[in-house]
């Protein structure tokens, strides 16, 4: 009998003991009431960080805790608050959240600038109809149920943000209230990315918003602070793609940063300050953004040099390339580390891209047709030089030689188009771009020849002029002098 009611007794304080929460300070009876009524708030709370800490109802609602008498517990006197109102709710979360010492009591190492970040954020920006910040704390943490950020069922956690940010931004009807512009299809896009596709999985690791957006410090994308703001967001796919750890467990490498710097892309963003430079979204696509295949490669980079593209998509280099399943731009340009391209990439010279495929050997003209755009090229350059020197030296001379010199300003554009025709790899398309160049240059020299020339003969003639004049001067001169003798 006794060992029946022993294990009696202890069934009970088993019972017991599980049936209050651990974390639960004896003298809660705010929580213990509503604990008691099987309130589902109650029920919720047991999940919430805040209540791991001992940290009361009272804390959030006001009131006294340890009193169960419900006029005592929500008396006014007592501080008591009751739900908080839309726009200020926020003030009870960081009545805590940015105090130091108040964190330290709980033995947290959270930092405490999130409210000073989110003031200056687009979310706590006023809603439509005035009712507080558009997102607060409680937007995104929950309220009740609230977790620690490395709890898998955290709101906040890497492989849930995506629905939580989605769950307004996915919403026409809300987001019309703020920008009407901003699409609503970015989480359908992310879905379909390599790291949607990952974060799916159930990877944290991998890029989701708040990885690029940041979190509590959310900015425009049009303002210089943000994260994603053009000059910015090669440094944030960086703190990803440049962790060579990281990357490695995905097998990708993680020197695309350092390329990209010190490519002209890179340069004319970075150093330049030039917004439309291609930045990594403008390749690789943000919110969508998968790495291109072989095939795309040539599109990506065709959306900005578009007559590149389709000279290229018109050339015997087209189906050689997708015969041997190669990438287009990539395979002469680089990915990159794209630098600026120079007529030593073209020919057969030792810096030349097309021996890397075409040698002197080549059954077909692909070696030939290089080594001679390189050479008309070159020509035309060094007779466009020499030009200019002849023009020089006959405006020194005082001849007038605008018209000639005001041709010569054609050159660099024929130029830069013959070099753009390369991409055609017709030396007969090439030949007609660059021809008219030649025309140009000589005329052009021919002019200043003629200016020099006249010059001279000018020169010359003036000084048989004076001559003569010298001579009648001092014939005259001797006349008179003899008139004068004779009389």
């Amino acid at each position: 009998m006794k060992n029946k009611n022993s294990i009696l007794v202890l069934s009970c304080l088993i019972i017991f003991l599980f049936k209050i929460p651990a974390a639960a300070q004896p003298n809660d009876e705010c929580f213990n009431c509503h604990n008691d009524l099987d309130d589902a708030v109650a029920g919720l709370y047991k999940t919430d960080v805040h209540f791991s800490k001992g940290i009361s109802c009272s804390a959030c609602h006001g009131g006294n805790s340890s009193s169960d008498d419900t006029e005592v517990a929500m008396s006014k006197e007592n501080g008591f608050i009751g739900v908080p109102g839309r726009k200020d709710r926020y003030k009870v979360c960081i009545s805590c959240h940015a105090n130091k010492d108040q964190m330290k009591k709980y033995g947290s190492n959270i930092p405490t600038d999130q409210f000073e970040k989110l003031q200056n954020s687009v979310h706590f920006q006023p809603t439509f109809n005035n009712q507080g910040p558009i997102a607060d704390c409680i937007t995104c943490h929950s309220v009740h149920d609230i977790k620690n950020v490395r709890d898998k069922s955290s709101k906040v956690y890497p492989t849930n943000v995506v629905e939580l940010c989605g769950s307004c931004h996915s919403n026409a009807n809300f987001m019309k209230n703020y920008n009407a512009s901003l699409p609503v299809d970015q989480v359908a896009k992310y879905k379909t990315s390599i790291h949607g596709i990952q974060n799916a999985k159930g990877d944290p690791k991998v890029a989701e918003c708040s990885s690029c957006h940041g979190n509590h410090d959310i900015m425009q994308v049009t303002d210089p602070r943000s994260r994603v703001y053009a000059t910015n967001i090669p440094s944030v796919c960086a703190n990803c793609h440049s962790n060579s750890k990281l990357m490695s467990a995905y097998k990708l490498p993680s020197d695309q940063y350092e390329g990209f710097i010190k490519s002209v892309h890179g340069q004319a963003l970075l150093e330049k300050g030039d917004l439309s430079a291609p930045s990594c979204n403008d390749c690789h696509g943000n919110h969508g953004a998968v790495p291109p295949g072989i095939e795309t490669i040539s599109k990506v980079c065709g959306s900005c040099h578009v007559l590149n593209m389709e000279l290229f998509e018109q050339s015997p280099h087209k189906t050689a390339f997708d015969e041997n399943d190669l990438p287009e731009c990539e395979s002469c340009h680089s990915n990159h580390l794209i630098v600026h391209p120079t007529d030593e990439m073209l020919g057969t010279g030792k810096n030349s891209v097309c021996i890397e495929c075409h040698s002197s050997s080549d059954e077909n003209s692909g070696y030939v047709i290089a080594h001679n755009m390189k050479e008309l090229i070159d020509s035309l350059k060094a007779l466009d030089e020499k030009t200019k020197q002849v023009l020089d030296e006959a405006e020194q001379k005082g001849m007038d030689v605008s018209d000639a010199a005001f041709s010569l300003k054609d050159i660099r554009q024929i130029l830069i188009q013959s070099r753009t025709e390369v991409h055609s790899f017709s030396i007969d398309k090439f030949k007609e771009n660059i021809e008219p160049g030649f025309e140009k240059v000589n005329k052009a020299i021919i002019s200043g020849d003629d200016a020099i020339n006249e010059y001279y003969f000018r020169r010359i003639g003036l000084g048989f002029a004076t001559i003569i004049v010298t001579v009648l001067v001092i014939v005259l001169y001797i006349k008179l002098r003899r008139v004068e003798n004779k009389s």
